[in-house]
């Protein structure tokens, strides 16, 4: 399988901090990242009949919020063994292996039929992939008509919010992730040109029409640091 060199740096930096991620991800964003997390569970419509997919599933925090929060049946696919690996044990520790299913797979062909959820929500995807609109109507072919699908990712601040953005970025970043690991310094200096190039290159609400979403909304979080976005299957 041909993996394009953006998500092959993905899987090289974050593969190594599974049974990390959750905490530091957590302390970098200042607590922000859980919260966001469950502002996307939040706009998710979903009942304990329904099973929803979520990819880019990571160590599972989307996945066992969907389930805790509604009761459905999660099934969540990622692209890195050892992300779902901390993924299962984390599942596996809150007794949820009857709700939740993690298997391997790319959000470029996924492994599904048309039309098998009910709903889906990713998580900081579409920077690693090389034609996001595709992949958004890849992810949308497998949900129902009149289901959710809902994303997060990292926005860029406007206004005077920008240029703190950019000092804890640029300098803040690098520097608190170089105190807990060489891997989470390398993390913190990719993430802020990553951003960056991904706002330059795209309007992440047109990427979401041209992938033939309705309805779709937008919430920038934490004056515009975090992004949620969510809309239905026609």
């Amino acid at each position: 399988m041909k993996i394009d060199l953006v998500k092959q740096q993905a899987l090289d930096l974050f593969a190594p901090l599974g049974p990390t991620y959750d905490r530091y991800a957590n302390l970098l964003s200042f607590g922000q990242d859980p919260r966001w997390r469950r502002f996307l569970v939040s706009r998710i419509e979903a009942g304990e009949n329904d099973t929803i997919l979520d990819v880019a599933t990571g160590t599972a925090a989307v996945a066992m919020e969907l389930t805790r929060r509604t009761g459905c049946r999660v099934v969540g696919l990622d692209q890195s063994e050892e992300m779902l690996a901390e993924g299962r044990r984390r599942v596996s520790a809150a007794g949820l292996t009857n709700r939740i299913e993690l298997v391997q797979g790319r959000a470029e062909q996924l492994p599904f039929a048309d039309q098998s959820f009910a709903g889906l929500t990713f998580t900081y995807l579409l920077r690693y992939v090389d034609e996001p609109a595709a992949t958004l109507a890849e992810l949308a072919r497998v949900v129902r008509p009149g289901g959710t699908i809902g994303m997060l990712e990292f926005g860029l601040p406007r206004g005077i919010a920008r240029p703190a953005w950019e000092l804890w970025v640029r300098a803040g970043l690098p520097a608190a992730g170089a105190l807990i690991s060489p891997g989470w310094r390398e993390v913190g200096s990719f993430l802020g040109p990553s951003i960056r190039d991904f706002h330059r290159r795209h309007d992440v609400l047109e990427l979401w029409r041209a992938a033939g979403i309705e309805n779709v909304q937008m919430r920038r979080l934490s004056l515009g640091g975090g992004l949620v976005l969510w809309g239905r299957k026609p």
